[in-house]
């Protein structure tokens, strides 16, 4: 007979599985195309605990599975800049990671939010929240690092907004050529451009 801690846990592990498969398929192919059928074969978790974790059904297991996803590329990026020795290489740094990642997942897997923030925020505006408060974050954690290091408030949302487009711009570009190409060369230019106008990151 199963205690109600391993009950718990079991139940734990199904909805994170439901999660993590939704946060892949939504990845790979967007919010239309990911039908709720293929997140439960996909995750392996019992059917029945889709809706008994998600009642929204498949907007709300959408949306804590991008807020998951999103903050996990923010921590990503944390450690990226935290190794660096100034902010110019962390960038480059940030897109060389981007560049492989991208590589290995064989061109599928490129930004967790992007696909489904060109596809779905017009249609659901949950969608569209989380997606706003994720690139928000990532936005406002280059401007902090700006920041830190003697940039202006002005100068630093400038150039943090800046960064953020041009990353998912690269991250899009070298998606679809199959090609890490855009991101070296986003990385390379944006390290330059920073130590150019804004040698407080050197």
């Amino acid at each position: 007979m199963t205690t109600r801690a391993e009950r718990t846990a079991k139940g734990t592990r199904s909805r994170q599985k439901l999660v993590e498969a939704t946060g892949t398929l939504l990845r790979r192919q967007g919010f239309h195309a990911t039908g709720l059928a293929e997140i439960v074969t996909e995750s392996g978790a019992p059917r029945g605990s889709l809706y008994f974790y998600f009642p929204g059904g498949k907007e709300e297991l959408a949306c804590t599975a991008l807020a998951e996803s999103g903050a996990m590329w923010r921590e990503l990026l944390i450690r990226v800049i935290d190794a660096s020795p100034n902010l110019g290489t962390a960038v480059e740094n940030v897109c060389r990671l981007f560049a492989e990642g991208l590589a290995a997942s064989n061109w599928e897997h490129g930004c967790p939010l992007a696909t489904v923030a060109l596809e779905a925020s017009g249609a659901s505006p949950a969608v569209r929240e989380v997606c706003a408060n994720h690139f928000a974050a990532w936005e406002e954690l280059i401007a902090a690092r700006l920041g830190a290091v003697g940039a202006s408030p002005e100068d630093a949302a400038r150039f943090g907004r800046f960064a953020l487009a041009a990353l998912e711009g690269a991250l899009m570009l070298a998606k679809v050529k199959q090609d890490p190409a855009p991101l070296i060369e986003a990385g390379a230019m944006l390290r330059e451009m920073f130590e150019r106008h804004m040698p407080v990151v050197r």
